[in-house]
């Protein structure tokens, strides 16, 4: 009868004990997002050699092991874009080529994923040449012929016709 009394307060005293003793596990590190300078120019020039570049940091410290690409398309076509990679030219910065021969509106994203897989994508937009700015199509509408593009399309026309309208009563009532 004592050996199971003292196993009783035995056991439960060495439970505690131990539960006391347990080490905190270290929190674990969140890694830092890549910062990503987009370098090349917002305007450029048709038929020249343009260069895409980017200037990776993280934790203020340039980071030379990323892998950079840059994704191009022109507005309004998303889908015939391409990707380009980009090679570490020095100190954190990334460089790719590309040439733009016609008019027009483009993005690039800078896509960057480092070395501890943390990806950051920032977006410029560039104009090659003299675009017609009233063809360019809004980043956030679809570029195929759908009939909800036409419909807005259509609206938009519309809405600018009337507000023209009203423009010329409004002047033809203030002379």
């Amino acid at each position: 009868m004592k050996k199971w009394l003292f196993a009783l307060i035995a056991v439960p005293t060495l439970l505690v004990g131990c539960g006391e003793k347990k080490e905190a596990l270290p929190e674990p590190e969140v890694p830092q997002i890549p910062e990503v300078e987009i370098l090349t120019p917002k305007e450029v020039a048709l038929n020249e050699t343009i260069e895409l570049a980017a200037h990776v940091e993280q934790g203020g410290k340039n980071v030379d092991d990323a892998v950079v690409e840059f994704e191009v398309w022109e507005s309004g076509k998303r889908d015939e874009g391409q990707m380009i990679d980009g090679k570490l030219e020095q100190d954190g910065v990334y460089k790719a080529t590309t040439t733009f021969d016609h008019d027009g509106v483009y993005y690039m994203y800078a896509h960057t994923t480092t070395a501890n897989g943390v990806h950051n994508m920032p977006k410029q937009q560039i104009i090659a040449g003299s675009p017609d700015m009233t063809k360019v199509v809004p980043e956030d509408e679809k570029a195929n012929n759908s009939m909800d593009n036409n419909m807005m399309d259509h609206n938009n026309d519309s809405s600018n016709d009337m507000d023209h309208e009203e423009e010329k009563k409004d002047e033809k009532n203030h002379h």
